[in-house]
């Protein structure tokens, strides 16, 4: 990413970007790629305003499903995404 990548500036992953997934989900721990969570009740909070951004992971391999929901505090921009 450009150091002039608005996402990149706030230390937020960007849509497609590997992630390092450790939150409570202990047995999903790894690498996924990210994106905003698409599920109704995280639109919804989006769309009011939530500061909370929430996001779905996929398995880049797709061998696992990944979780849903997932706050960032349980995600960490993979240092492969440059």
């Amino acid at each position: 990413m450009s150091p002039t990548d608005p996402f990149a500036a706030a230390d937020l992953p960007a849509p497609g970007d590997l992630v390092n997934y450790h939150g409570s989900l202990t047995d999903l721990h790894g690498v996924f790629v990210v994106l905003p969570c698409p599920c109704r009740i995280c639109e919804r909070l989006d769309r009011i305003g939530s500061t909370e951004t929430r996001y779905m992971l996929i398995d880049p391999w797709g061998d696992l499903p990944g979780p849903h929901h997932v706050r960032r505090q349980s995600i960490t921009r993979s240092t492969a995404n440059g």
